[in-house]
């Protein structure tokens, strides 16, 4: 095993355990996103992006529970650059835009504030709301757009408490085949 798989193995046992909200823990949250997107036929790099985009969370010293407190970890912008090590754009694009993929559907998808959870809507609020018109065409023409609409869907989905799915272990073999040589 890489010596990153294991750096990413070892913040989920860290941290893994940790909820936000949500009623699942941050490696039921990840295995449950990445499972939806394998079952959807996603790539390799859009199922380990669905894994991993959550691991800004992980990798700061900030309590679980800071967005009660008003503060936005930014955890997407965190998770992207310290993934870009080891990643390439396939996945840690997806991983940056997927905060502001809530923010564009909750400006252009008629009922989607009533889909998302409250742990969600308060993260919305803190991450600037629903975008703009202008920041909704900014978006669209972003080249990771669509993959970004995917994560988010599955990181919307990926809330079930009680959930028997796949394991860490099953993830390893594709982030092994994703990571840059």
């Amino acid at each position: 095993m890489s010596q990153v798989i294991q750096l990413i193995n070892q913040a989920f046992e860290k941290r893994g355990h940790e909820t936000y909200g949500e009623g699942v823990s941050q490696i039921e949250h990840a295995l449950q996103c990445a499972y939806f997107a394998q079952r959807d036929g996603a790539s390799t790099s859009q199922i380990v992006a669905a894994y991993l985009h959550d691991i800004g969370h992980l990798v700061h010293d900030l309590p679980a529970d800071i967005a009660d407190q008003g503060i936005d970890t930014q955890h997407e912008s965190l998770g992207s650059v310290w993934l870009s090590q080891y990643f390439g754009p396939d996945v840690t694009e997806p991983i940056l835009l997927h905060v502001a993929a809530k923010r564009y559907l909750a400006a252009v998808e008629k009922g989607y504030l009533d889909l998302i959870s409250d742990a969600s809507m308060l993260s919305l609020k803190l991450q600037g709301g629903p975008m703009t018109a202008e920041e909704v065409k900014a978006f669209e023409a972003h080249p990771y757009f669509q993959q970004a609409i995917a994560l988010r869907r599955w990181d919307e989905e990926g809330k079930i408490l009680d959930f028997k799915g796949p394991t860490p272990q099953d993830f390893e073999p594709l982030m092994q085949a994703v990571l840059k040589s």
